[in-house]
């Protein structure tokens, strides 16, 4: 699978205030570490599709992206709230109108993602189920 590392400008400085300010709607996904079981925070930007939660990765097989798989529960933290959920990966065939929702939400900020990675299979996507 593929994955497009981010710049060190956006791993240090963007995500981070993106999390704590919620720029772009983006909220903090938090899950354990597969390996280290140290937890591991990422902003996403979570969508509502027919009244279920989603993330998408947009930059493809991030390491928040294997934690998940192998954790299946995380925690996403907004506006001094937080949530529980399970995790259930989407599969490729299903990804579609989830991946629409998301992009039309995100706006221009992930379209270049989708220049590089155009493929539905490069951009896991997981339904999130409350605890």
């Amino acid at each position: 699978m593929a994955y497009l590392k981010p710049p060190a400008f956006v791993a240090m400085v963007f995500n981070p205030l993106a999390m704590k300010f919620g720029i772009g709607g983006a909220e903090t996904l938090t899950v354990k570490g597969r390996s280290t079981g140290k937890t591991q925070s990422i902003p996403v930007i979570p969508i509502d599709v027919d009244g279920t939660k989603y993330v998408v990765s947009t930059r493809g097989e991030a390491q928040w992206v294997l934690n998940l798989r192998a954790a299946e529960t995380l925690q996403i933290h907004s506006k001094g709230k937080t949530a529980n959920y399970r995790a259930t990966e989407v599969p490729v065939s299903e990804r579609d109108q989830i991946l629409a929702a998301y992009r039309h939400k995100a706006g221009k900020t992930v379209e270049s993602y989708w220049k590089s990675l155009p493929n539905a299979k490069d951009h896991p996507a997981f339904r999130l189920d409350p605890l």
